[in-house]
């Protein structure tokens, strides 16, 4: 084996050493930072208060970009997961943006506890899965998304988890 050879093989192998050890670190201070499910259901009380403190202080549109902002907010200050995406994505699908859609033929409306709500909730699903600090109201758009996210978040970890119908 040549000088050369040699030289050009340690290179590389201190390249993938040095490679594995970040990727290594990466993830370890990713888990370090990100949270657990168990750990976001509960975050901190000082911060739960800052980030609470913070959302009512904050303005918000009054529009389904608003609301959405307002949800993430208290969603955050609640350890519940999501992203804008998701909750946009799921809005779209489930009532095109109208907070007072309602859907009057599935199962749910034949039993006579229609679907209402940008996210399309029924009264009993709202009543269990209500964040504490929205209108206790099924239809107003930023407690029907939160409560919607609350129960996507217990169901399927998110509601960025949601393709269809939950």
């Amino acid at each position: 084996m040549t000088t050369r050879t040699s030289t050009a093989r340690t290179a590389r192998i201190r390249s993938f050493s040095i490679a594995g050890l970040a990727t290594a670190g990466a993830a370890a201070a990713l888990l370090t930072v990100a949270p657990s499910p168990a750990q976001a259901a509960e975050p901190a009380a000082v911060s739960k208060q800052v980030s609470q403190a913070a959302a009512a202080d904050k303005k918000y549109a009054d529009n389904l970009d608003g609301w959405i902002k307002e949800s993430l907010d208290i969603m955050k200050s609640k350890g519940i997961p999501g992203s804008y995406e998701g909750l946009h994505r799921n809005i779209m699908r489930e009532s095109a943006g109208d907070p007072n859609a309602q859907n009057g033929w599935d199962v749910n409306a034949q039993n006579g506890t229609p679907s209402k709500g940008l996210l399309q909730v029924i009264q009993p699903t709202f009543d269990a899965y209500h964040v504490k600090g929205t209108p206790n109201d099924l239809t107003d758009p930023v407690a029907n998304i939160t409560a919607a996210a609350n129960y996507a978040a217990d169901k399927y970890g998110s509601i960025d988890n949601v393709d269809s119908a939950y």
